[in-house]
C-alpha cells in the first residue's frame, strides 16, 4: 500500500485491505475488485459497489473533509442506534484531495423509484407509507439533535418492516449534530423535506409519462409529509396539564406512545409557574423499539419494530385462543404458563408458517417478513370474503402477486430481483385509477 494513502478501516478484513484504496475510485478495474452493479439514485459523487468478505461495500470517492464530517456523522448516529447506514472505513488521497468513504451496503432496501416503477400506477397508499417512513425518519434526527440539510427520497433507502417500512438515512454529506435543534432548523429541515420528496415525485411521474392532471395530486401528497412530521413531534413532545389524581389519563398517554413503538424512559409531574393545582407531565421516551423489546424478552427474537407489532398481535390471538380451549393460562396450577403458550405459538405457527410463506413469495426478503405478509393478506381476503379463508388461500395469493393491491405485502415487489420480477398482471392495471406513480 503506497505510503500517501491514509487508510481507516473499522474492521481490517483481508479482502478489504485488497482492494486499490491509493487509486481514484472511476479507475478500479474488475481484476483488483469485485464491482457489482447495484441501482443508485442521482448522485453529487461517484458511487461504486464492491463485493469483499462475501458481503456488499458502497464506496463513495468526494473532498477530503466532506468525507472526514461524513464519516463522522454516520459513526455518531450508528452509536445513538438511529437509522443510518454504517460507517466502514475512510481512505484519503492526499495527492488528489479526496476520500473514499466506505459504509456496509444495507441488506433488502431499496429506493423508491423501485417500488413506485413496481406497482400498478397511482397508488396512494404506499406512496403514504413511503411519506410515513420519511417523517419518521426526520423526527428520529431532530430528537437526536441531527440537522439532516439534504433530506429527500433520493437520499434515503427504504426496507420493509412488518406492514410499515423504515426509512434508512445514506447520504450525511452535509449533516450536522447539535445539542439540540432549534424551531428555526427543523422547520428548515422540515421545509427541504417537503420540497424535495414533491420534487422526486414529479419526476418519476414524467419519466414514467404520467397524465399532467395528476401533477397536483402528487404535490398535495408531498405536503402532507410536513403534517405526518408535525403531528408525531406533537405527539412526543405535548406536555399537558393534569391532576395529581389523573391517573387514568396519564396512564393512557404512555399507552398510546407504547402503541406507537416508543419505550417511555421517564415521566415526570413538575408544578406549573402560575400557581395552578395541576402538574404539567413530560414523558421521557427512548428509541421506538417497544415491541421488539418486548418479543426479544419472550421470545428471543430480533426482529423489526413493525414486525414485532404484527407477531405480538399473533401471539395475543394464539394465547387467547389456548385460554378459550384449555382452560386459561396460569403462571401456577395445571393451565399452560405463558412460556409454554410462546414456545407452542412459534413450534406451531411461526416457524413452519414463516417457512410456508417464505417458499410462496419466492424465498424473497426474510421468512419473518414473509409470516407478517400471510397475516395481512389472510386477514385482508377473510374481511372480504366475509369468513376466515385459511392459511391456504393466503399462501396462494402471496405466490401469484395476488394480493390486495394496496397491502403492505405488495410490496413485496421491490425486493424481487429484476430479472425475476413478476410485473403487475392486467386486471391490477385496469384496476388502478389515474396514473401516477
Amino acid at each position: 500500500m503506497p505510503s500517501r494513502t491514509d487508510l481507516r478501516l473499522r474492521r481490517p478484513l483481508p479482502g478489504l485491505l485488497r482492494l486499490p484504496w491509493d487509486e481514484p475510485l472511476a479507475h478500479w478495474r474488475p481484476e483488483q475488485a469485485l464491482l457489482r452493479e447495484m441501482p443508485v439514485g442521482p448522485s453529487r459523487h461517484l458511487v461504486r459497489f464492491v463485493e469483499a468478505e462475501g458481503r456488499m461495500w458502497a464506496v463513495k470517492e468526494l473532498p477530503a473533509r466532506v468525507a472526514e464530517q461524513e464519516y463522522a456523522v454516520l459513526r455518531e448516529l450508528e452509536v445513538r442506534g438511529l437509522p443510518a447506514v454504517k460507517a466502514a472505513g475512510l481512505v484519503h488521497q492526499p495527492e488528489s484531495g479526496n476520500a473514499l468513504l466506505l459504509t456496509r451496503y444495507l441488506d433488502r432496501s431499496w429506493q423508491f423509484r423501485r417500488l413506485l416503477m413496481r406497482l400498478p400506477p397511482n397508488r396512494p397508499a404506499h406512496r403514504a407509507r413511503l411519506l410515513d417512513a420519511m417523517a419518521s425518519l426526520l423526527v428520529d434526527l431532530h430528537r437526536n439533535g441531527v440537522y439532516w440539510g439534504d433530506c429527500s427520497l433520493a437520499n434515503t433507502l427504504f426496507s420493509r418492516d412488518g406492514q410499515r417500512l423504515q426509512a434508512w438515512l445514506v447520504d450525511a454529506e452535509t449533516s450536522e449534530i447539535h445539542p439540540a435543534l432549534t424551531t428555526g432548523q427543523r422547520n428548515h429541515d422540515l421545509d427541504i423535506l417537503t420540497e424535495n420528496v414533491a420534487g422526486g415525485l414529479l419526476d418519476l411521474a414524467m419519466m414514467l409519462e404520467r397524465p399532467p392532471e395528476i401533477y397536483d395530486q402528487l404535490v398535495d401528497e408531498a405536503a402532507t409529509v410536513a403534517t405526518r412530521y408535525r403531528e408525531l413531534w406533537d405527539v412526543l413532545h405535548e406536555e399537558p396539564l393534569y391532576s395529581f389524581a389523573d391517573r387514568i389519563q396519564i396512564e393512557g398517554r404512555i399507552r398510546r406512545l407504547n402503541d406507537m413503538g416508543f419505550a417511555v424512559d421517564e415521566v415526570e409531574l413538575v408544578p406549573t409557574e402560575g400557581g395552578d393545582e395541576r402538574l404539567r407531565l413530560t414523558v421521557s421516551v427512548a428509541a421506538r423499539q417497544y415491541h421488539a423489546r418486548e418479543l426479544f424478552e419472550l421470545t428471543g427474537l430480533e426482529v423489526g419494530e413493525g414486525q414485532a407489532q404484527v407477531l405480538l398481535s399473533d401471539l395475543r390471538a394464539y394465547e387467547a385462543t389456548l385460554r378459550e380451549f384449555q382452560g386459561g393460562l396460569t403462571k401456577r396450577g395445571s393451565g399452560i404458563t405463558q412460556a409454554k403458550a410462546v414456545q407452542l405459538w412459534m413450534d406451531k405457527l411461526l416457524r413452519p408458517g414463516s417457512e410456508r410463506a417464505h417458499e410462496a413469495v419466492g424465498r424473497i426478503g426474510g421468512p419473518v417478513q414473509a409470516y407478517c405478509d400471510l397475516l395481512e393478506v389472510r386477514w385482508l381476503l377473510s374481511e372480504q370474503a366475509g369468513f376466515d379463508v385459511g392459511d391456504g388461500a393466503a399462501l396462494d395469493a402471496l405466490a401469484n402477486r395476488s394480493q390486495p393491491t394496496d397491502s403492505a405485502a405488495m410490496v413485496v415487489v421491490a425486493e424481487e430481483d429484476t430479472v425475476e420480477m413478476r410485473r403487475p398482471t392486467p386486471e391490477m392495471i385496469a384496476e388502478a385509477s389515474g396514473g401516477a406513480p
